[in-house]
């Protein structure tokens, strides 16, 4: 089964895809839970490279590797992967008039409910944006104060 999270972030396409794929900018984003956190991340994005995320518990009592493989990268535009469990993703970064929409369309597991995974996803992709447009705000502050 098919499942579609999606939110508008506030920010250029370029600050999007590049803190989407950003190893450092991953692991400060990357989880669905407070207590939650990412503590690794490798990315080499082409078709056929893979990408991995070490996602764990903050007090350490569990953790696991999410790991794919990119099938599909248009810069800016879409990246389309298969996870080791051969579930597949796709995301598209589309300009808006108030941002870039990111859509995540992926393959439903079948251990947890839909909703489960829904929210667990759609917590992670406003994270994302809260984290992006953060990061733009001070970026502005930034230059206004001439720094």
């Amino acid at each position: 089964m098919k499942t579609t999270v999606e939110t508008v972030v506030k920010a250029s396409r370029d600050k999007v895809w590049e803190a989407w794929n950003k190893p450092d900018d991953i692991m400060q984003w990357n989880a669905a839970q407070d207590d939650w956190h990412t503590t690794r991340s490798v990315v080499d994005l082409r078709e056929g490279g893979g990408f991995l995320s070490r996602m764990e518990a903050k007090d350490g009592s569990v953790g696991f590797d999410f790991e794919e493989v990119y099938t599909r990268v248009v810069p800016c535009e879409l990246i389309a992967y298969r996870m080791s469990n051969g579930r597949e993703v796709e995301i598209e970064f589309i300009d808006q008039a108030d941002g870039v929409l990111v859509r995540e369309t992926f393959d439903a597991e079948t251990e947890n409910s839909a909703e489960m995974q829904r929210d667990g996803w759609q917590s992670i992709l406003n994270n994302f944006a809260r984290y992006v447009e953060g990061r733009c705000l001070e970026s502005r502050y930034a230059e206004d104060q001439g720094a």
